[in-house]
């Protein structure tokens, strides 16, 4: 039984063969996904999704890369949708440096208002960091975000910060990376972190595991994730399994 906890269903790359993928992903176990959508379209895929299948969830939010986009209205709709009985966290939301579109104080405006929108429809957060990652702790203590805790989705920094994250209420999901030979942190964050603080993911259609690296992700390669830090951490995959989806269903309160 596992849970693939950020999804990209929605993305044009799974137009052509949407229904093989999922039926691939039931065949390999996988029983729950969430599918994050980020901005209007793939939130409205998203929602779309949710209602088609009844083990598929949303987290619905505004990408950072997009910040600059967004609109008052925009936050209003994610805040009403919000209320739908399968929207089980809001995000993915933070900070991303890489790319220059959005300004970074545009960033972390938008950042802050979406964490505070999830207080007020009391749900968890879902996070987004590339190259930022002490502004977004900050953040996250300066806007009490402990307050509904969320996921830090496919974690790519130390020991030191995941563990100073799991202190605000959060848990580390680890997608592809943590299979790949070269990926020293993502193996010794999976090797230090307990496994009750820890979640699986692929972020289909990228980031795909070995030995599929540079290919197209999908929900069904979620298990390798799980057999690989079954490994790491030297439990069975069973376990690892359940505990990771025992996690995720604790967090998303899906009974």
């Amino acid at each position: 039984m596992l849970f693939d906890t950020h999804v990209h269903l929605n993305a044009d790359q799974f137009n052509d063969d949407m229904e093989e993928v999922i039926e691939r992903a039931v065949s390999e176990g996988v029983q729950y996904m969430v599918v994050v959508g980020f901005d209007r379209p793939t939130i409205e895929k998203a929602m779309e999704l949710t209602d088609k299948y009844d083990f598929i969830y949303a987290s619905i939010g505004w990408h950072p890369v997009d910040a600059i986009d967004m609109k008052d209205e925009d936050l209003a709709w994610i805040e009403e949708l919000a209320k739908h009985p399968k929207v089980v966290a809001i995000g993915e939301m933070g900070l991303d440096y890489h790319w220059d579109k959005s300004p970074k104080d545009i960033q972390k405006e938008v950042f802050r208002k979406q964490i505070q929108l999830a207080k007020r429809v009391k749900l968890p957060i879902v996070i987004h960091n590339r190259e930022a990652t002490q502004d977004i702790v900050d953040i996250l203590k300066e806007e009490e975000a402990r307050e509904v805790g969320g996921i830090m989705h496919c974690f790519s920094g130390s020991p030191e910060v995941a563990k100073e994250c799991v202190e605000m209420n959060f848990y580390i999901s680890l997608g592809g990376p943590v299979t790949f030979k070269n990926a020293k942190k993502p193996k010794e964050v999976a090797a230090e972190i307990p496994i009750e603080k820890l979640l699986i993911e692929t972020d289909c259609p990228y980031l795909a595991p070995h030995p599929y690296r540079g290919k197209r992700n999908e929900p069904s390669y979620v298990k390798l994730v799980a057999e690989q830090i079954a490994e790491i951490k030297e439990l069975s995959f069973a376990e690892v399994a359940r505990k990771t989806t025992e996690n995720a269903k604790k967090l998303f309160a899906i009974n």
